[in-house]
């Protein structure tokens, strides 16, 4: 019998329930015609708290500074170590309700709320993910409940694994709009209807990003429309209905890094966890590790993330990447509590334009005025993949991977064979997906060779992609993405969009790639779903999957 206490999830029964009120419903409206985000309600007679960390990640022993603006009269905050067997760390029961208003720039300047608790971390405090949970009561008797998280980082004296997980935390950050924006859409400029290039992490995440009910959509055209269908968007269905931010589904621990990190305990694989703003800062971090795993959506990285990567791999480290869309070069600025990235409008805006430090344009790596191939660090590159399964994007297409190199270790006792397809009834192979420029010689893919991409690199299996939405027309149809992201790819990349460029670049592929460079190896099976078929048991993906970490955490033979 364990002596630890029998854990009960503080979100278990109904949470976030408004008032009901009615209000009118106009034929005009739909999800897309009214982005929303996140924010406080400010209003005293309402109860609800929110809180944030002043920082993101920590050592044993630190002191963490929670922030909180309350309009509850007192409120309770509970930690946990999230993972198969979840563990509660800390809690307090009665904290003092103190409201302090939301600044209207929040989401770029922060929050600046007043200091609500201190906890210092105890000094043997394992690596991992801690969620942190605020709630309160509400006069009704319903609960108000709030997300946010820390990570602890593994020290000498803490490090348990062979594996350190690192989670894709810039693109957390690109996708919440906590407070009025993130690198997507939000309240900037004159019309107050565009994206901040410009993000503080000085705030909470969205709801959705920390955790979700079990069953959330996925991005993923599930079931599979039939012939004439209007396309639809389930994710953003839900999260409109259920008061989750509208894109929960695209990024965030409980969308894609939980469900490894639940099946890797599972199978007894330890892992051990930093962020990506720890990449940037504390690169030493990888050094005791055989093996690096990065895991579902996994689209911004610093120039300094890559050169830390590289150098890694290069000296003899293992890099298991199971996710996609490497895109777009970010900065992180203020001790890495603000993020920048201009995206498409880089070139206009970006003020490092023109200077020395030109090179840290945040645009798409593979920018004509920067021309560093994500293959260079990970075997594949964003631009040559993109969407899949979803939308407009292909939605009876390929949900698995095509085998074209059975012969490959990653593949041994798995007795798939050339052609065949795996992973596609758990739908491993959607929303977005990594690729390179092909061509077949005898029935086989073979990278093209491009100036910064590794010679080294194998193609292992593949699916179609596309960089556009198709769009037939029925009745009642609306699309979502459309061509926008084609449209700015192509000019990023090309300086122009022309129809040379739009037909070069709106079919892509999903790969699955293995590498060597220097001492090291990187292998990449480029899809944000890998996870689910973890999660949904297909005994392909797993077995791939073990493959490749037993592999990767192996001594290596002298």
């Amino acid at each position: 019998m364990s002596d630890k206490p029998e854990f009960h999830p503080p979100e278990l029964g109904s949470v976030n329930v408004a008032p009901r009120k009615a209000r009118p419903m106009h034929a005009d409206e739909h999800w897309a015609s009214q982005p929303w985000y996140e924010a406080p309600r400010g209003d005293l007679s309402v109860a609800e708290v929110y809180t944030y960390t002043d920082a993101m990640s920590y050592d044993p022993g630190d002191e963490v500074v929670f922030r909180s603006s309350a309009t509850a009269k007192a409120w309770r905050l509970q930690i946990y170590r999230d993972g198969l067997e979840p563990e509660m760390v800390h809690e307090v029961d009665a904290l003092d309700g103190v409201f302090a208003a939301t600044p209207s720039d929040a989401y770029r300047n922060g929050c600046n709320w007043p200091v609500a608790h201190r906890w210092t971390l105890p000094p043997d405090l394992r690596s991992g993910f801690y969620r942190v949970v605020s709630s309160c009561e509400r006069a009704n008797g319903a609960r108000f409940i709030q997300h946010h998280f820390f990570v602890v980082r593994p020290t000498e004296k803490t490090r348990r694994a062979k594996i350190l997980m690192i989670l894709p935390t810039g693109t957390w950050t690109a996708y919440n709009d906590f407070g009025g924006a993130n690198h997507y859409f939000g309240v900037e400029g004159p019309d107050r209807d565009e994206p901040s290039p410009v993000l503080s992490l000085q705030r909470p995440w969205t709801r959705g990003v920390v955790w979700l009910p079990p069953g959330a959509p996925r991005i993923c055209a599930d079931p599979a429309p039939e012939m004439g269908d209007a396309p639809r968007y389930q994710m953003k269905e839900w999260a409109f209905s259920n008061g989750f931010g509208q894109y929960y589904a695209a990024a965030g621990w409980a969308q894609y890094d939980r469900h490894f990190v639940l099946w890797a305990q599972k199978e007894g694989y330890a892992l051990d966890m930093i962020t990506q703003t720890d990449l940037h800062y504390r690169p030493e971090l990888l050094d005791a590790y055989p093996c690096v795993t990065i895991i579902g959506h996994d689209e911004y990285w610093t120039w300094e993330m890559r050169e830390a990567m590289e150098r890694y791999v290069e000296g003899g480290g293992r890099l298991a990447r199971f996710g996609a869309n490497f895109l777009w070069q970010i900065r992180l600025e203020d001790d890495g509590k603000r993020q920048v990235c201009y995206k498409f409008k880089a070139i206009h805006k970006d003020p490092i334009v023109g200077t020395d430090r030109a090179r840290l344009m945040t645009s798409a790596w593979e920018d004509r005025n920067i021309r560093w191939p994500g293959a260079s660090t990970v075997g594949v590159n964003g631009a040559h993949g993109l969407y899949a399964s979803w939308g407009g994007f292909a939605p009876n297409g390929q949900r698995g991977f095509t085998v074209y190199r059975p012969e490959h270790w990653a593949f041994a006792g798995t007795g798939l064979h050339y052609a065949d397809i795996f992973g596609d009834k758990q739908h491993i192979f959607a929303y977005e997906v990594d690729g390179l420029d092909y061509t077949f010689r005898n029935g086989l893919p073979f990278p093209v060779p491009v100036e910064g991409q590794p010679e080294t690199i194998q193609i292992l299996a593949m699916a179609p992609a596309v960089l556009a939405e198709d769009e037939p027309q029925g009745e009642g149809f609306r699309y979502y993405v459309r061509s926008s992201d084609h449209e700015g790819l192509v000019e990023c990349i090309t300086g122009e969009v022309t129809p040379h460029g739009l037909a070069r670049y709106k079919y892509g592929s999903g790969m699955m790639v293995h590498m060597t460079r220097g001492k090291g190896e990187v292998l990449t099976a480029a899809t944000c779903e890998w996870v689910m078929g973890l999660k949904r048991g297909d005994p392909f993906t797993q077995r791939i999957t073990r493959n490749i970490l037993d592999r990767f955490t192996a001594p290596r033979s002298a």
